[in-house]
């Protein structure tokens, strides 16, 4: 994987969300805030685990040879109910959020991880 596609995945996962809170007039921040809380810290925080998280899956999808639109699609939805539902379970800020949204910005972070990659 390449250096500017783990940025443009990392940058670009999260628009489902980010639209989802501009349309019904919430805090286009609300999710980055809530993962900030998972250690501890505000908004900065949740950059800083959003960044480590997204280089944690997109190096584990890159060793599993992920490949293809639909591949990466259903590894975001597996990284969804790990990151969401399991992990994320407890914590009450990461509960509030509308879900749908959240599970579509692991969607496309799988596919823009996993969909533009040539079979070798």
């Amino acid at each position: 994987m390449t250096f500017r596609r783990f940025v443009l995945a990392t940058v670009l996962s999260g628009v489902p969300s980010t639209a989802h809170s501009l349309a019904i007039g919430d805090d286009p921040l609300r999710a980055t805030r809530a993962v900030g809380a998972m250690v501890g810290g505000g908004a900065g925080a949740g950059v800083a685990v959003h960044l480590v998280v997204s280089a944690f899956w997109a190096f584990v999808l890159g060793r599993l040879r992920v490949r293809g639109v639909l591949a990466g699609a259903v590894a975001g939805l597996l990284i969804a109910a790990l990151d969401l539902e399991v992990i994320g379970r407890r914590q009450a800020a990461l509960q509030a959020l509308p879900k749908v949204p959240q599970w579509l910005d692991h969607v496309v972070f799988g596919v823009l991880v996993a969909g533009s990659r040539q079979t070798s």
